[in-house]
């Protein structure tokens, strides 16, 4: 499912982001925290725009706010939408969102979610909270959580027409269908 091509395209910046910078478990492994922050958020947000950023505090600042948005998907998989939808409420509070209307880089008129003086960080941080909002605010709310996979804890935001993703990555899809088809074969 697709929202629109840049709100698509943060949301995609955000689950990147929380899964690249936040610790906890990926693909059946322990995730600690990156060792080369700075680089870990520039890689999660798309580095042709802002070349000389992050700085180690941007970063720093960014990865902070992944770690609340992340909270927020958790709640939601965990089925708490009244308190996941108020707590984005407040970071988008926090970090001032607005939509507004700018042109740049040879594009046409687009929508931007962050007031146009805001510094780097917080930029990205209410654009990424704006993006998740929509998911929140309508019926693709249910196309955002949690890996099903044993020991990841990385997010996902599902994009497919047929809704039915459930999995960080195809690496934990296909570690889940391998244990159940070995399961299958010592049970019978």
């Amino acid at each position: 499912m697709e929202f629109d091509s840049h709100t698509s395209d943060v949301v995609g910046n955000a689950v990147a982001l929380i899964n690249d910078v936040t610790p906890g478990e990926r693909h059946g492994k322990p995730f600690p925290a990156p060792a080369d922050l700075r680089i870990a958020v520039r890689d999660a947000v798309p580095p042709s725009r802002t070349p000389d950023h992050p700085t180690e505090t941007e970063a720093a600042e960014l990865a902070g706010w992944a770690a609340r948005l992340r909270a927020v998907v958790e709640l939601v998989d965990d089925g708490e939408v009244d308190t996941a939808c108020t707590t984005l409420n407040r970071i988008l509070r926090e970090t001032e969102a607005m939509p507004t209307l700018v042109r740049h880089d040879g594009e046409p008129w687009h929508l931007h979610f962050h007031s146009a003086g805001a510094e780097w960080a917080i930029s990205w941080a209410a654009s990424m909270a704006t993006a998740l909002a929509v998911v929140l605010g309508n019926a693709s709310i249910e196309r955002l959580g949690i890996c099903n996979a044993t020991a990841c804890d990385r997010v996902y935001v599902d994009i497919s027409r047929n809704g039915t993703r459930r999995f960080c990555s195809t690496a934990c899809q296909n570690r889940v269908k391998a244990a159940a088809f070995r399961a299958r074969k010592t049970a019978g």
